[in-house]
């Protein structure tokens, strides 16, 4: 039949598991589900269309209305795809701290994207999309606790990853957070039908809120009151929020974590280089947070197991971050070098 689509929402998901050979110790099978492969080149492609076509079944949002949603950026490029293909107006708010590739992203495919003070973090931006869809009577997507988000990686997602390994056991199943989508709707259909992988989940070394045992303070209507106390800044942009999302919370309290793990900054980055110049995969540093947190693991497992980390994103939306912090435009001596062998073009 070929690959012809009606359009390109139906291109999201079924992305490819690739082994990483060059990483994992000797006997461990480590693979990574690369979410690149999705059209806007993140996993959170999937959430967007989820909660969209949720809410169109459901009638919360009707034909030309403005859907708002708070996102580091991710989100907010996917559902910029989205609501161009089906012709809602969108208007994101984000904290003017995460990469500026990303509000320029979103602007490019005909948001509106509002910034809010880096000082309020992941609540500030929240807070500044709840006051606008209650003055506007916009369509507030709720990314961070909307049932849809998990729905969708449970029918995608998780089915994947099920049919990927339908031929050998997957002993462990490695993701940060963001949402806690992804974590909830892959967790409880692994821990249904796969009930020997264990669920391992990355936090921040510093910033590990879920590791602390603390509760998240809420409205009654889910939202988090204010930043957790156990959230200090990190690197890893889409990562961690300053406060639990509902469905990681969620996950949390359902036991379908088995194993908590802290990453460190500074790993993350290494990682996501590594992954780059040794494998020819371009991630984000979220991915590579995910991955240092799954070679973490596999450093204390048994020969033989096989594990399975996710990659969030791509890396060149990361441009103006600390991943590409020592990457020069210009040539450097060794180039320059190399440019001077020949005789031609000579400077």
């Amino acid at each position: 039949m070929g690959n012809r689509y009606n359009n390109i929402l139906g291109t999201i998901g079924n992305t490819p598991v690739v082994k990483l050979s060059k990483f994992a110790p000797e006997g461990i099978n480590l693979y990574a589900k690369v979410e690149s492969f999705n059209p806007l080149s993140s996993v959170k492609d999937r959430l967007a269309l989820g909660i969209i076509e949720a809410a169109e079944k459901s009638g919360a949002l009707q034909p030309g209305q403005t859907v708002v949603e708070a996102t580091s950026g991710n989100t907010g490029i996917g559902l910029a795809m989205v609501c161009a293909q089906k012709g809602y107006p969108l208007v994101i708010t984000m904290a003017e701290s995460f990469s500026v590739e990303r509000r320029r992203l979103m602007r490019f495919l005909g948001a509106k994207v509002v910034l809010t003070p880096a000082a309020e973090k992941g609540t500030g931006m929240l807070a500044k999309a709840y006051e606008l869809a209650e003055k506007h009577g916009w369509f507030l997507c709720r990314q961070f606790e909307n049932e849809a988000n998990a729905d969708m990686h449970s029918r995608t997602t998780a089915e994947e990853i099920l049919a990927d390994f339908d031929d050998i056991s997957l002993d462990y199943w490695v993701t940060g957070y963001g949402t806690g989508g992804t974590l909830k709707g892959v967790a409880r259909v692994l821990r249904a039908r796969s009930p020997n992988t264990k669920i391992v989940v990355c936090e921040p070394d510093n910033a590990g809120l879920i590791a602390t045992g603390i509760k998240q303070q809420r409205n009654a209507d889910g939202q988090p009151k204010g930043s957790h106390p156990g959230f200090n800044p990190h690197v890893m942009q889409g990562w961690t929020p300053d406060f639990i999302p509902k469905l990681a919370e969620d996950a949390e309290a359902a036991s379908l974590i088995d194993h908590l793990v802290g990453v460190n900054g500074e790993k993350a980055i290494e990682c996501s280089r590594r992954l780059a110049t040794e494998e020819g995969i371009l991630t984000g540093i979220s991915a590579g947070a995910t991955l240092a947190g799954a070679l973490a693991l596999s450093a204390e497992l048994p020969v033989g197991s096989n594990v399975l980390c996710m990659l969030p994103d791509t890396g060149e939306r990361y441009l103006s971050t600390p991943l590409f912090g020592d990457i020069d435009a210009d040539m450097s001596a060794e180039e320059l070098e190399i440019f001077d062998s020949t005789p031609s073009y000579a400077r």
